[in-house]
């Protein structure tokens, strides 16, 4: 990526911290150096970028080299100073609100997330400790609507889609619009906007004043995916696995689209969450749905499904081809049916308390060369336990595709090495492979794709 215009600007808070105490203006005058402050300048620098086509960090970060944000305190509060910002950021001079709000929400939860972790609070050795981190998370970004209808939809995809795919997952967010739903997406481009997309004209269109765009997402992959415009509540988990549990948690019914590895990782997550036995009988509505020409990609994707996880999978979700209103049909039929489970069951609307995750989906993975070579990815093992080794090698190409670190590694080390039972990885080879020559591993930049792991027979 060539350098770009920039510009310098001093920009007060809007939409988070706007009222702060003194300690606390403190406390994010200390982010103004450090690691902290090195993982709040990348997120900054991906949300002035926003309208980027390109899903490359790294290369995002070498366009900007100058790129500073500083941290001023004033009598209100504080207010950033930037130097060399992105210039697209700006409007006549004048920061573009949805970027101020944006980039606010950032300092907001990394400042929050690093004063939970020293006051060490947070209890990592058990599921309950980092689900109820996970919700604190969420109640300080102001995400929780305690007493509102259940009516969050959560859609993910590909960022490196078709235009008819595109097109197609706008009308189904345009569907669900029409009846009230709010859209949760990663918040990127592809598929994490074209519902938030259509869902916006379909709210004006019924005179439906509070619509919640709400955008999820983690440092590495924000830093490589910038958010779209149209969410208007932006919330930085600390890493993917914090945001994949806030997804299901917040969500009251999910729609995958057509995508790539990233997506892979999404389903196979959800699905070893609802492969547990001890949520058998908790109701999730999921779909997979596509237009026509995303049939056989749906189709590869489930027989993937079968062939590693199995019929008990398969059935936790239903597939939808080129049906976008019976897919908000189904959708919304689905969130009512969660609706009376909570009631009955006196769980909360607005997070999922009784869903049950295993510690295995909640710890961090690390997709270094040496724990991507070791995953344990045999039949020898429960279903939702295979499911989560499944996602930690999905995860690690996501990693090696558009993450800063795990492109550095793949630079260092060649690509990463993934064995496991024989027919696993003739399954996981052919889906990949299907992957690249469909281009979802990637936004197209005219380059030949490279793959950054081997699959080992």
């Amino acid at each position: 990526m060539a350098a770009r215009k920039t510009t310098n600007a001093i920009v007060n808070p809007k939409g988070s911290l706007e009222t702060l105490s003194q300690r606390e203006v403190q406390q994010l005058r200390e982010t103004g150096s450090g690691n902290v402050y090195k993982l709040f300048r990348q997120c900054a620098l991906a949300i002035l970028n926003t309208g980027s086509q390109s899903d490359n960090a790294k290369t995002i970060v070498e366009a900007y080299p100058n790129f500073d944000i500083q941290i001023q305190q004033q009598d209100r509060g504080i207010r950033l100073q930037l130097i060399n910002a992105p210039a697209d950021a700006f409007v006549d001079g004048v920061m573009i609100s949805s970027t101020r709000e944006m980039l606010f929400s950032a300092l907001r939860d990394i400042v929050y997330t690093q004063s939970e972790l020293e006051n060490q609070r947070v209890d990592f050795s058990s599921s309950e400790g980092i689900t109820d981190y996970v919700f604190h998370l969420l109640r300080n970004a102001k995400t929780l609507r305690p007493g509102a209808e259940p009516k969050m939809v959560v859609c993910w995809g590909g960022h490196s889609i078709s235009s008819e795919e595109y097109k197609y997952a706008k009308k189904a967010g345009h569907e669900l619009g029409l009846r009230g739903l709010d859209i949760c997406t990663g918040c990127g481009p592809g598929v994490m906007k074209a519902p938030m997309k259509g869902a916006t004209i379909a709210h004006a269109k019924q005179r439906y004043q509070q619509a919640r765009y709400l955008g999820l997402t983690e440092p590495g992959i924000i830093a490589a995916e910038a958010p779209n415009p149209i969410v208007n509540e932006l919330v930085i988990l600390p890493d993917i696995e914090k945001r994949l549990e806030a997804f299901v948690r917040v969500g009251h019914g999910i729609i995958i689209f057509p995508g790539g590895a990233g997506t892979a990782e999404e389903l196979l997550y959800l699905l070893g969450i609802l492969t547990h036995p001890a949520n058998q009988d908790i109701p999730f509505p999921l779909l997979l749905t596509g237009p026509r020409s995303a049939a056989n990609y749906l189709e590869q994707l489930h027989e993937f499904i079968g062939a590693t996880l199995g019929q008990v999978a398969q059935q936790r979700y239903q597939i939808i081809i080129d049906d976008p209103v019976k897919v908000a049909q189904q959708m919304s039929a689905g969130v009512k049916s969660v609706t009376e489970f909570r009631r009955q069951h006196n769980d909360a609307f607005h997070f999922n308390w009784l869903l049950k995750i295993d510690e295995s989906f909640q710890h961090p993975f690390e997709p270094t060369h040496a724990n991507m070579a070791s995953l344990n990815l045999t039949r020898e093992q429960p279903v939702h336990e295979l499911a989560a080794n499944l996602r930690r090698a999905f995860s690690g190409i996501v990693a090696g595709n558009v993450k800063e670190n795990g492109i550095r590694l793949i630079e260092q080390n060649g690509p990463y090495q993934i064995s496991g039972d024989p027919q696993i990885m003739q399954q996981l080879d052919l889906l990949l492979q299907a992957f690249v020559e469909q281009h979802r591993m990637k936004l197209p930049d005219n380059v030949a794709y490279v793959p950054c792991y081997k699959v080992v027979k």
